[in-house]
């Protein structure tokens, strides 16, 4: 393999990265485009908050409170050594609320209904129902990808509020039922050290995880190629760059929003 070939395949993959970068803001417009053209499918938007909300409530709840149990045994592990076991309940408040909670829901529904939603809308584009529909007359925009990109942005708030409640009492039976904590301390230094800028914190990251659970796994699944293989390919590529991606943007909006709160 000389010089030359070489040179032309990197060209080629920078060319399709490129591309496809901007193909996926072109279909970013689209579906933007059909959420605010009205009528609105409430029905199709209650059938994925379904599928997307309250099938993940289960999962969602279960992490949640094993979240904030471990977060007791390791608060009053570490506290312990400063003399500061008191401080327990508000650093499990504040880790779930500003971090945990946007970020775990956030990889746990990718996980769970991003893939699904992906494979979904894989298997209709590559058996041609997608293009049944357009012959139809009715935009796949408008029928597919609007619902489930407004159920992401509705759902994993939602859901991220769930979490957070329940990583609290879990924190709380752990702490105050198995560590000796006094439960009057844990909850008055829990109340006293959470803020309104910490919700609000919290709440934007869990939107904007939203919005790129929705955007990637839909995005993937209308764009994935021929047969099995490229519905196992798209599925994997969502999971993975919805991941990623969260966890980019979690360090970008926790820099932003606390240069924010403290200025």
């Amino acid at each position: 393999m000389n010089f030359v070939s070489v040179t032309e395949r990197l060209g080629a993959n920078v060319v399709e990265k490129i591309e496809g970068w901007g193909k996926s803001w072109i279909f970013l417009a689209a579906v933007l485009k059909a959420i605010f053209t009205p009528p609105l499918r409430l029905r199709l938007l209650f059938v994925q908050l379904l599928q997307i909300g309250v099938n993940s409530l289960l999962v969602i709840s279960l992490i949640g409170l094993f979240t904030g149990a471990v977060l007791a045994v390791q608060g009053v592990y570490t506290l312990a050594k400063f003399g500061a076991t008191g401080f327990t309940g508000s650093a499990i408040a504040l880790s779930l609320i500003r971090e945990l909670g946007p970020v775990l829901t956030a990889l746990m529904v990718i996980g769970r209904a991003g893939s699904a939603i992906t494979a979904e809308i894989g298997i209709m584009r590559i058996t041609e129902q997608i293009d049944a529909l357009k012959s139809m007359a009715v935009d796949p925009m408008k029928y597919l990808m609007a619902p489930r990109m407004l159920a992401g942005l509705i759902a994993v708030p939602l859901l991220t509020s769930v979490f957070n409640v329940v990583g609290i009492f879990g924190g709380y039976l752990v702490g105050v039922g198995l560590m000796d904590l006094n439960p009057g301390t844990f909850m008055s230094q829990m109340i006293s050290a959470v803020e309104t800028s910490d919700v609000v914190s919290g709440a934007v990251k869990s939107l904007v995880f939203g919005f790129i659970f929705g955007w990637v796994a839909c995005y993937k699944g209308y764009t994935c190629g021929f047969g099995a293989v490229g519905v196992n390919k798209a599925t994997t590529q969502a999971v993975v760059i919805s991941s990623v991606a969260v966890l980019i943007t979690d360090y970008f909006l926790t820099s932003i929003l606390t240069q924010i709160v403290f200025n």
